[in-house]
């Protein structure tokens, strides 16, 4: 299994969320959180926001399926400006149900 982070704009969610319950994948957790990029924030008149709202969305999926996930996240969340967000992926080694007690590998 592999575990996905994807940082992406605010604005975005309802269009990355809807795109990945299309593709079989509803289950998620999600953050909202500050950060910036290489930009290093934005610049509006004299006044510089260093830190920028973000969303990190946590998304767990099967080997097979993470190309498809990754592909439909960057599809939805994309709009061509700097600040569209990153996406990252490690591996999941053990993952347990906390009402069972059961080993979900």
């Amino acid at each position: 299994m592999k575990m996905i982070k994807a940082v992406i704009r605010p604005e975005r969610e309802s269009e990355v969320l809807s795109g990945l319950e299309k593709e079989g994948f509803y289950s998620l957790t999600k953050w909202d959180v500050l950060g910036r990029g290489r930009q290093k924030g934005v610049q509006v008149g004299k006044t510089t926001y260093d830190e920028l709202a973000k969303l990190l969305l946590m998304v767990v999926v099967e080997d097979v399926d993470l190309k498809r996930a990754i592909e439909t996240i960057e599809t939805h969340a994309r709009t061509g400006n700097f600040g569209d967000g990153k996406i990252f992926v490690s591996d999941v080694k053990e993952a347990y149900t906390i009402r069972t007690g059961k080993s979900r590998l």
